[in-house]
């Protein structure tokens, strides 16, 4: 896997995302933020990430869309069940994943982080191929990038999110990084 100086990963299908905008500091990000996410809740396969990521998303389709589908979200990637990535924002843009957050004192952690999500929930396991993905993944983020930290979003927004969840395998994760 390869990051290109635009913020692309080569391996990735790009799908832009329009939930994004210019980092505020030309400071390259140096913190990956891990989430997850399913939609509809605790279902995987569908087209429904996609659609909220790309402001698609219709409220017909499941009574749970048109709670979200004002929302403006988007993440830099999305690793699937089966392992497929998908890249919506470049990394070099801020996209819109975090929040209100806060990692050691700085606030507003999209302007410094690059967002990952893994096709899940905090109910069951991720499965093996995303973790091989993720592992790929985090390797090429910390060759492109001064990546410092690789923490969940329950890290920053404590008490407002719990994912990655109580199922994600930060040892696993850490024996493959750096970090």
């Amino acid at each position: 896997m390869h990051i290109d100086r635009n913020g692309l990963l080569s391996s990735a299908r790009y799908i832009p995302s329009p939930n994004c905008d210019a980092r505020p500091d030309t400071a390259p990000p140096c913190l990956i933020v891990i989430h997850n996410i399913s939609l509809p809740p605790n279902e995987y396969g569908g087209e429904g990430i996609i659609s909220l990521f790309t402001n698609s998303l219709d409220p017909a389709a499941h009574p749970y869309f048109e709670t979200i589908q004002k929302l403006e979200v988007s993440s830099h990637f999305l690793i699937r069940r089966d392992g497929e990535l998908i890249q919506f924002v470049p990394c070099s843009q801020r996209a819109w994943h975090a929040g209100a957050s806060n990692w050691c004192g700085r606030e507003r952690c999209n302007d410094f982080s690059i967002g990952i999500e893994l096709e899940g929930s905090d109910f069951e396991p991720f499965t093996e191929t995303q973790y091989q993905v993720l592992s790929l993944l985090t390797q090429a983020l910390q060759a492109a990038y001064p990546i410092q930290d690789i923490v969940g979003h329950s890290d920053i927004a404590p008490g407002r999110k719990t994912d990655p969840g109580p199922y994600f395998d930060w040892a696993r994760l850490s024996r493959t990084t750096r970090i």
